[in-house]
């Protein structure tokens, strides 16, 4: 096992999570010595425990897009770690609406945080969390990792990003939530790792039964707004990356399907090396 490694913490397409599914989306990013934790769904902070990170290191934190499950545990992941010692600075770089998620939580637990301080004798949280609302282009250059983001498409929101991560040595790109998109390829050329989003085509019929809400418009935002497995296939072989990996699959839940359906999927658009993701893998770089 490497020093470098991408953590995928939650591996489950939308906010839902039923008995026997995986938790949303969240990631933990590891290079260059530098810890990233990518997108902060329901579950981010005991997956960051199980992956042995001590919480009061948490520095560095990016969103992708607001959706719920992609940021609904940012604030409580911040806070758990200020419980656990987090003394240093958190820097949150995301969307716009970020900020606003930021101060409504912090509001919204005013109480709690003012007691911790008189009373554990605890530093401000507010003091320390810096929040950067994002466009594309590069985001961060800091110790030989520049982080860059572009606009992916992924309707009706604007701001929803894919991210890159390149040091002199290793590059890893982050879809995000988005449909296929040319502009993708480009800014995956050549990478070492593509974690891409996924749906599989032929579940999507049974997965709106069991959601059941008497309208066809969720299937018409899938459609609309994600991609197909074999989508995510060929847009890797198109950016020649090297290794690509399944994430934020839909569905995750559906007894009926398991890894080498999404294998197939692939297979006719894909040769390299094939991830089928799920909660807790470790991908070493």
């Amino acid at each position: 096992m490497t020093s470098e490694y991408v953590a995928l913490l939650g591996t489950k397409g939308g906010p839902a999570v039923r008995p026997g599914s995986s938790m949303p989306t969240s990631n933990l990013l590891v290079m260059n010595g530098q810890q990233i934790v990518l997108d902060c769904a329901l579950g981010v902070t005991r997956g960051l425990v199980d992956q042995g990170m001590n919480l009061k290191t948490l520095s560095t934190i990016f969103i992708s897009h607001m959706h719920s499950d992609h940021y609904l545990e940012l604030g409580p992941l911040i806070h758990t770690a200020w419980c656990s010692g987090l003394v240093t600075p958190v820097d949150i770089y995301g969307p716009k609406g970020i900020r606003a998620y930021w101060d409504g939580f912090v509001a919204s637990m005013k109480a709690d945080i003012d007691l911790r301080i008189d009373d554990d004798g605890r530093d401000d949280l507010r003091a320390f969390v810096r929040v950067h609302e994002i466009d594309e282009g590069v985001v961060l250059e800091r110790d030989g990792l520049t982080i860059s983001a572009i606009r992916n498409a992924h309707p009706p929101l604007i701001d929803s990003f894919a991210f890159s991560f390149r040091t002199e040595t290793k590059h890893v790109v982050f879809s995000g939530d988005t449909a296929p998109i040319k502009a993708l390829e480009d800014f995956a050329r050549g990478a070492d790792l593509l974690i891409h989003e996924a749906m599989l085509e032929s579940a999507l019929p049974s997965l709106m039964e069991r959601v059941g809400n008497g309208s066809d418009k969720l299937m018409q935002h899938w459609l609309r707004s994600h991609t197909f497995a074999h989508d995510a296939a060929i847009t890797a072989t198109n950016a020649g990356v090297k290794r690509l990996a399944l994430s934020h699959l839909i569905p995750s839940d559906d007894p009926t399907y398991g890894p080498k359906d999404w294998q197939d999927a692939c297979a006719d658009h894909y040769t390299g090396e094939l991830v089928v993701g799920h909660d807790g893998i470790r991908i070493d770089l």
